[in-house]
C-alpha cells in the first residue's frame, strides 16, 4: 500500500516519552505521570512486565472504552514499537483472549481506541448530545489517524496471521478519516481475502459490516458462529474481543 508523503514520517516513540507533558494529562484514575512506566513495560523482558503493561493500557489508559487525554499519545508510542522486533514476544492469555504475539495485542487495542473516534462513536456521541469536535481527547484521536494508519498499514501482509488479521481490522475505523478514505479500495479486498476468511468469527463479522458500510458487495460472505456462543458460559470478559467493536458500551464521557 503506498501512503502518502505526508504522512511519511514515522513515528519516535522515544520522542512521543519526551515530548509529552504527561502529568499535565489524564487517564481513568488520574494524572497521567504513570503512563511511560506503562508503556515502556510493553518491551520489558519479563512476561509478567509486558503482561501488566497491556493490561493497563486497556484498563487505566482506554478504561471502558473510553478516551482520555494521555490516550492519544499513548496510542502514538504503541504505533510506534510496533515495528521493535521486541513486539514479537509473548504475553500472557486466557481463553478468551485473541492469538498472537504482543504486536497483535497491540494492534488490537489501537484497534479499539481508533474505534472511539470513526464516525459511528460520532453519531452516537452527537444522538446523546455531546459534539464530539467538542471533546479534545476524540479530536486528538482523529488529528493523529494518519499516523496511526501508517504504522499499522505496515503489517497488512505480515507473515503472522494474527497480526495480519488485526492490521487489517485496525484500518477500518481509520479510514473514515477523509484524509484516508482514498486507502478504502486498497482495504475492500483484502476485507474479503483476509478478515472474511479468517477462523475468529469476530474478524469475519467485522469485515461484513465494514464492506456494507462502505457500499461494497458481501455476496457468498457469512458469519458461521453466533456472536453470543458464551452467554450461556462462565465468561470473563476480555479486554477487547467482548466489548462493541465501535461507539460507547455506556453513555459516552463527553
Amino acid at each position: 500500500m503506498t501512503l502518502d508523503q505526508e504522512f511519511a514520517e514515522p513515528i519516535d516513540p522515544a520522542e512521543v516519552l519526551a515530548a509529552t507533558h504527561w502529568g499535565a494529562l489524564e487517564h481513568a484514575y488520574g494524572p497521567a505521570d504513570d503512563v511511560p512506566e506503562m508503556l515502556t513495560g510493553l518491551t520489558d523482558v519479563d512476561e509478567g512486565v509486558r503482561s501488566r503493561a497491556l493490561d493497563d493500557l486497556h484498563h487505566v489508559v482506554h478504561h471502558q472504552n473510553t478516551l482520555y487525554t494521555a490516550t492519544a499519545p499513548a496510542a502514538l508510542y504503541v504505533a510506534g514499537i510496533l515495528g521493535d522486533a521486541r513486539s514479537l514476544q509473548s504475553v500472557e492469555k486466557d481463553r478468551y483472549s485473541f492469538p498472537g504475539p504482543m504486536r497483535a495485542e497491540l494492534l488490537g487495542w489501537l484497534d479499539s481506541v481508533a474505534n472511539e473516534a470513526d464516525d459511528e462513536a460520532a453519531a452516537i456521541s452527537r444522538r446523546f448530545g455531546f459534539p464530539p469536535e467538542d471533546y479534545p481527547p476524540f479530536v486528538e484521536i482523529c488529528r493523529i489517524r494518519p499516523q496511526l494508519f501508517r504504522a499499522t498499514s505496515a503489517f497488512l501482509d505480515d507473515p503472522d496471521t494474527h497480526v495480519r488479521e488485526a492490521a487489517v481490522s485496525t484500518c477500518i475505523p481509520l479510514l473514515d478519516d477523509l484524509r484516508l478514505l482514498h486507502h478504502r479500495v486498497v482495504l475492500a479486498p483484502l476485507l474479503r481475502n483476509v478478515l472474511a476468511a479468517s477462523a475468529l468469527w469476530q474478524y469475519r463479522e467485522r469485515s461484513i459490516e465494514a464492506l456494507t458500510t462502505w457500499g461494497e458487495d458481501t455476496t457468498g460472505l457469512e458469519v458461521r458462529q453466533e456472536r453470543y456462543v458464551f452467554c450461556d458460559s462462565e465468561h470473563k470478559p476480555s479486554p477487547w474481543t467482548d466489548e462493541p467493536w465501535g461507539g460507547y458500551d455506556t453513555d459516552p464521557p463527553l
